[in-house]
């Protein structure tokens, strides 16, 4: 990973020095968003807390069910990530257990998401995730003035470090810790300022024990040896060393904001081609090596990880360490990484007028502003050079040197006071010019130092947790939630304080909005789980909106307030069916579980709360002349992106069919456009779910097909692709077909817990294509080198001839059941249905399939593929009853079941007519549909 990050580190100078000002150099307004990369051939993964509480003991922490799946996936070097963590303390609420992480080794050429997917599936692992580097935020500038004058330090007076320095200078037992990009030991304003580690010199033993030898001036974490010295391509960690903690009274250079503080320098930027990332174990050992407080001027985009906010909040919390990060140099609004996560404070970057930076990114989780262009700091080339730089990276550490400052003044407070304390005693800037647009998303204010270290009466409560029930990532149309939060106050008592949830968004209502806290004295907590706050989702929400929601804690007896931000997700781009035991989750493009191997875009297939069932799942359609539209996976170590979304999916808020409907519109391209690759159908898909037994245990998926191209399709070829891996052993399941019931399915031959399968209820001639996954070279299908088009081809169209795989003993097997359609017109449509059954048991699976095909028949009748194209809800019917029509005229008729005609409609092309049998008695009537393609008729239940 050494080459991008230099490459990125090299076109930042360039842009630079050429385009901008001298004045403005490093504020580049273009700037993408720096993101964050996966680390290749590694991952890491946490136990469930049941699975085994005995720490960092590989063998007895891992179940056989994980052992067995990183057999599978050739997993080396499987061993805890922090096997020197401190374990949790119960006096400490919200600490974290890393001792149950543990990473793995995998083979290069092995995509990591995939390998982070199969260990999600043993249900043993509480995460699976890869392993990210972040690029440095570095942008430099011109050589400002001469650095032994104070005119050269114009931040010190800025956030009155001067003033700060007559009541707290620091101490050399505080120490910063610096991870970054390494440092230069022989600087002439470092070289005294280095935190040494002399319990263990360097003479090749471990002298203190601590798993690390001779890491007598730190460690490099991105190389793992104990050189923190700066690799020559970049002098990034220097310069933020230099802000933090350079020397001061020594005549010469500069002063660190720290003053005396030490800084510890933990490189994690890789000099060798073997080296990669290691900033969260350098966080980790800086934590656990005495920093109190941490500076990390690195990040990126791309969303949030379950491991790193582990690692975040072991330092926080478990090992009370003040933790500062840069939020980012992109000037957009964006949640940037490590800086967004919670225990974090995130700085972004002003002008010497206190205005935001032109090229700053901003956003509801910025805590605080500091000075961040023309920061004049130690460079590194030599031991007496200094340079003015510019960028979020040298806003941060002002603070952290500040943080230093209040560790040594205010003993008595922990990591989460001292945050609160420099969030407090900012000075309120948001009226200058430049912030009035950017109020609320840049912080509370511009660093003070000095109001930090002498005003002491500062009130200051926070959401330190939050629950929402549903608890979901993501939260539909119409969804109503609950939100418990836990408050805690962190510094003057509180008398009165209330908590009010407003939404900036005008896509969520807030129904149930305050919580009433009352008094709280210093470190206090109290929570609303008796009375949440109670939300709804606006029916208009736009998909993937993000929602911004403000807690304002007040005291009204004080005067105190203070404002805190939460995000929610909303309409996201599937649905989840969840209205009875089995929960499925169905995408806008087709897939089930999951928007394609790997992805976390999704909520998996579950059955009572147990782990992800499914792997991946899809739609696949073909036509013999090797024509295959899906989204599922590919052989080029990807998916397949056939399927547009035309209508996203979505939840019917008055569903007449079910106790829970799910609809949305897909299509691929004519074949016309793709070399006769796609096969040119638009498909509307539905998903229908009940809630009393005997009907808990499916889910009825139907697809309407239209023929969109101007030949005949002939034969069509429809199938779910289904990748169980079912609890227990995934790599041990036996897939089957009962050919009397049309089901596929899937179980543990050994230890069958669960039983999973898809049953064909209508549309064309049942197919099934049972597969092992582990088959080896020269199989007809072989999933280990992908799933091409000609396998995918082979799976839908070979009828009934590979039922079974994996028998007797099981083995790593998925399965597609399908139907085939004689023919589609073109313009015509056809409906082929499915129901996705998990259950217990066997007896209980084969109860699922025949009730979903009883359900099918009753509520849900479809015509065949050559018959008209009709459809009628619901079936029973209490009076009311809903007649879906194809183009064209109709004409429909209620009879009795003697054949009396009762009613006579006239319809015009394409429309729907409501029929209304409420006037007469229960019993069963006939609706007869006649229209140019021919006379079809539907048996009809009225009930009481």
């Amino acid at each position: 990973m050494l080459l991008p990050i230099l490459r990125y580190f090299i076109c930042c100078w360039g842009l630079v020095l050429v385009l901008l000002p001298a004045t403005l150099r490093g504020q580049s307004p273009t700037a993408a968003a720096a993101a964050k990369t996966i680390i290749p051939g590694r991952l890491v993964f946490k136990l469930k807390a049941s699975t085994g509480q005995q720490r960092n003991i590989p063998e007895n922490t891992r179940t056989p069910v994980l052992n067995a799946a990183l057999a599978r996936l050739n997993a080396r070097n499987v061993r805890p990530k922090f096997p020197l963590s401190a374990a949790p303390d119960a006096r400490q609420p919200g600490a974290v257990n890393l001792g149950l992480i543990f990473q793995a080794d995998l083979p290069t050429a092995l995509p990591v998401e995939e390998a982070c997917q199969a260990l999600r599936k043993t249900g043993a692992v509480e995460y699976a995730e890869p392993l990210y580097s972040y690029p440095m935020l570095y942008q430099p500038n011109d050589p400002l003035s001469d650095s032994t004058l104070a005119s050269g330090q114009y931040y010190l007076k800025n956030i009155r470090a001067y003033r700060a320095w007559d009541i707290s200078k620091g101490d050399t037992s505080l120490v910063i810790g610096i991870v970054d990009a390494g440092t230069r030991l022989t600087h002439e304003d470092l070289k005294s300022q280095l935190q040494l580690n002399r319990l263990d010199p360097i003479d090749g033993i471990d002298n203190d024990q601590d798993g690390y030898v001779d890491n007598y001036y730190g460690w490099d974490f991105a190389d793992n040896d104990n050189n923190p010295s700066r690799d020559p391509s970049s002098v990034h960690g220097i310069l933020v060393a230099g802000c933090a903690a350079a020397a001061p009274d020594n005549n010469k250079g500069i002063t660190g904001v720290g003053f005396r503080c030490r800084f510890m320098p933990l490189k994690i930027y890789p000099s060798t081609a073997t080296g990669s990332f290691g900033g969260y174990e350098a966080i980790v050992y800086a934590a656990d090596h005495g920093c109190r407080v941490i500076n990390l001027s690195w990040g990126g985009v791309g969303g949030r990880s379950r491991f790193e906010q582990d690692v975040i909040t072991y330092a926080a919390v478990n090992r009370d360490a003040v933790l500062v990060a840069a939020a980012g140099n992109t000037p957009a609004e964006l949640e940037f990484f490590p800086a967004s996560y919670d225990h974090v404070l995130s700085v972004a970057t002003l002008q010497p007028s206190d205005e935001r930076s032109t090229n700053a990114t901003y956003s509801r989780r910025v805590d605080l502003s500091a000075p961040g262009i023309n920061i004049l700091t130690t460079w590194g080339d030599t031991d007496t050079d200094y340079m003015g730089v510019g960028g979020s990276s040298f806003a941060a550490p002002l603070v952290a040197g500040a943080a230093g400052l209040l560790r040594t003044h205010f003993p008595q407070y922990n990591a989460a006071q001292i945050a609160a304390q420099l969030r407090r005693t900012t000075d309120n800037i948001n009226a200058l010019p430049g912030n009035v647009a950017f109020a609320g998303r840049i912080g509370s204010g511009r660093l003070n130092v000095l109001r930090a270290l002498t005003e002491t009466a500062q009130q200051s409560a926070r959401v330190i947790s939050r629950t929402t029930a549903p608890a979901r990532r993501a939260y539909a149309p119409n969804d109503t939630l609950r939100l418990a939060v836990t408050v805690q106050n962190l510094l003057s008592p509180v008398t009165n304080l209330t908590v009010t949830l407003t939404s900036l968004s005008p896509y969520v209502t807030v129904r149930q909005g305050t919580f009433e806290v009352g008094a709280l004295a210093t470190l206090a907590q109290r929570g609303n789980a008796t009375a949440p706050f109670r939300l709804a989702v606006a029916a208009s929400a736009p998909l993937n909106t993000r929602a911004v929601l403000r807690y304002r804690l007040q005291d009204a007896s004080t005067g105190y307030q203070e404002d805190q931000y939460e995000t929610l997700i909303l309409n996201p781009d599937y649905v989840v069916l969840d209205a009875n035991d089995l929960h499925l989750t169905l995408t806008s493009r087709g897939n089930l579980g999951y928007d394609g191997l790997g992805s976390d875009v999704g909520e998996g297939v579950s059955y009572r709360g147990s782990a992800p069932l499914l792997a991946e799942g899809g739609l696949l359609i073909a036509t013999p002349t090797a024509r295959v539209t899906d989204n599922v996976r590919n052989d080029r170590r990807s998916n397949d992106q056939d399927f547009t979304a035309l209508v996203r999916a979505g939840i019917l808020t008055q569903p007449l069919r079910a106790d829970q409907e799910a609809y949305g519109v897909l299509q691929d391209s004519l074949p016309g456009l793709t070399n006769g690759r796609s096969v040119g159908v638009r498909v509307r898909q539905r998903g229908y779910a009940w809630a009393a037994a005997p009907h808990r245990d499916y889910v009825v998926l139907t697809y309407t097909l239209t023929n969109l191209t101007t030949d005949t399709l002939k034969p069509l070829h429809v199938g779910l692709y289904m990748d169980w891996d079912l609890p227990g052993e995934p790599g041990r399941n036996v897939a089957t077909w009962e050919a009397g019931r049309r089901l596929g399915y899937l179980y543990d031959p050994a230890k069958p817990t669960y039983y999973a399968g898809v049953k064909h209820l209508a549309g064309g001639q049942a197919s099934v294509y049972s597969i092992d996954n582990q088959a080896p070279a020269g199989a007809a299908v072989r999933l280990a080198d992908g799933f091409n088009t000609a396998e995918k081809l082979l799976t839908l169209s070979s009828g009934t001839s590979q039922q079974t795989s994996g028998l007797p003993a099981g083995t790593d097997a998925s399965q597609v059941v399908g139907a085939t359609l004689p023919r589609l017109a073109p313009a015509d449509s056809a409906v082929v249905a499915f129901a996705v059954v998990v259950a217990p048991s066997l007896a209980q699976l084969q109860a699922a399939a025949d009730a979903a095909a009883t359900r099918y028949q009753q509520v849900l009748p479809v015509r065949p593929a050559q018959g008209i194209a009709v459809a009628l809800y619901p079936n029973p019917t209490t009076g009311r009853l809903l007649v879906e029509l194809p183009a064209g005229p109709a004409t429909v008729r209620v009879l009795s079941a003697l054949g009396q005609q009762l009613q006579e409609h006239t319809a015009p092309t394409g429309h729907s007519i409501q029929l209304d049998l409420s006037a007469y008695p229960a019993g069963v009537y006939v609706v007869q549909i006649s229209t140019a393609g021919g006379v079809t008729t539907w048996r009809v239940v009225r009930q009481p």
